[in-house]
């Protein structure tokens, strides 16, 4: 274990790097590296009794925030907290990066297997070794939309080394079939759809457009990959967000530019759409979605299957409906940062002796004090099999709210997370 000091205005941030088992059935064989960066309020910097409080991190595939003020939820949290950021395993070049770099010395087989290792039940794990490494005592959870799939896990695995648990938007199903969870999304992406095309009528006109030209065109983004049709469509993926229809228009009103030649797809909405689609920098996102909802069957490309049953999605439609949180195999294909492991990706997808991540028994004994945010209007995280498992678990009670979106503790996160707290401490009901 290393760590490194530094000071940003208001905060002391320590950086810690851990050498753990890649897998941990065989804790003497090959090890990774995971890194976690401890912070503290300025003034509490000699206060050694705080208590700690550990943020998982949405995903899956991306590592914790990086800490730029006093802010949000953080600032709530370091009121009475020692916060320890940990990024998933795999996600960051501090640890161990999952990327074709770092793999492409393995053979697809072995790529597969490796890949494996990089569930919610592991990051469960490298989050025990570090509690019993740097904390001794139990510490407090914080989990943000996969963050919370990872504390369902925790309450399963390690329930021993949990003080007390807070979810913002990530309540999962403990046992619905990936089947259940795209059918549902289909249905979910539909209705933001729909709102999106009440709130700017007319881009139904312009998506059309976009889609047509890239129909009939060879468009490439900067990059080098080609804009798809159906890669455009993925910007979807922000209707789940605060801004999300916002994003998504301000792209589309700015799709062509008039030239000498006549109409072209400009060079700012080609750099636009690479930045609002993150596939390729974090392939543990496309490699691992689907199966982060496997627990003893194969999701043979769940979300591709349901697209064919849902002909509104369809590009020949009249209003052209955009896709959410869907992972295709086709985008082992077009994003050519993806293609190097598509052939793993495909195996994976084949695979049907995924182990558990929940243990329903575990969890119906629950003691651990658990209190969530659900959101009504959530597109990632179905609120109907959130409360599903709110009613199995005993000591976990929800708070329903259609204030916020899915990123609620992103663009609300003092005053989410303090709401919480006080639930846990019986101040507020």
């Amino acid at each position: 274990m290393s760590a490194q000091i530094n000071y940003i205005p208001g905060l002391v941030t320590k950086e810690h790097t851990f050498e753990v088992p890649l897998n941990y059935s065989n804790a003497s064989g090959q090890k990774i590296k995971i890194f976690g960066r401890e912070i503290v309020a300025k003034e509490l910097e000699n206060s050694n009794d705080l208590p700690w409080l550990v943020y998982l991190q949405g995903g899956p595939g991306f590592g914790s925030p990086r800490p730029i003020s006093n802010s949000g939820w953080l600032k709530r949290a370091l009121k009475e907290f020692r916060v320890f950021l940990l990024d998933q395993r795999g996600t960051t070049n501090k640890g161990f990066k999952v990327c074709p770099q770092t793999l492409n010395h393995l053979s697809p087989e072995a790529q597969a297997e490796f890949l494996t290792h990089f569930r919610a039940d592991n990051i469960v794990r490298d989050a025990e070794f570090v509690r019993k490494e740097l904390v001794k005592d139990k510490w407090s959870l914080l989990g943000q939309s996969y963050g919370g799939f990872c504390i369902m896990s925790y309450l399963s695995l390690a329930p021993e080394g949990i003080k007390e648990a807070f979810i913002t938007g990530g309540v999962p199903s403990v046992e619905r079939h990936v089947d259940d969870v795209y059918r549902e999304t289909y249905k979910f992406t539909k209705e933001k759809n729909d709102i999106y095309y009440r709130r700017y009528p007319q881009d139904k006109k312009a998506v059309k457009e976009i889609v047509d030209h890239l129909n009939n065109n060879e468009v490439f983004l900067p990059c080098g990959d080609r804009l798809s049709a159906r890669r455009f469509l993925c910007i979807g993926l922000n209707f789940g967000f605060q801004a999300g229809y916002e994003t998504v228009h301000y792209l589309v009103e700015n799709a062509f530019v008039e030239t000498a030649n006549g109409q072209e797809i400009s060079y700012e909405f080609l750099k636009g759409m690479e930045q609002v689609l993150s596939f390729d920098t974090n392939p543990i996102f496309s490699i691992l979605h689907e199966a982060i909802y496997a627990q003893g069957f194969s999701t043979r490309w769940s979300a591709e299957r349901f697209y064919h049953e849902y002909p509104e999605f369809s590009h020949d439609q009249e209003t052209v409906l955009f896709t959410g949180e869907m992972v295709y195999s086709w985008y082992f294909d077009e994003f050519k940062a993806l293609q190097p492991l598509k052939e793993a990706a495909e195996i994976l997808a084949a695979k049907e002796d995924w182990g558990p991540l929940y243990d329903k028994g575990v969890l119906k004994k629950n003691e651990v004090p658990v209190r969530a945010a659900v959101y009504y209007n959530d597109m990632f995280v179905n609120k109907k099999y959130s409360e599903e498992t709110v009613n199995l678990v005993p000591n976990m009670e929800a708070w329903y709210t259609s204030e916020f979106e899915h990123c609620g503790l992103r663009v609300g996160g003092e005053k989410l997370l303090d709401r919480l707290i006080k639930m846990c401490r019986g101040e507020v009901y």
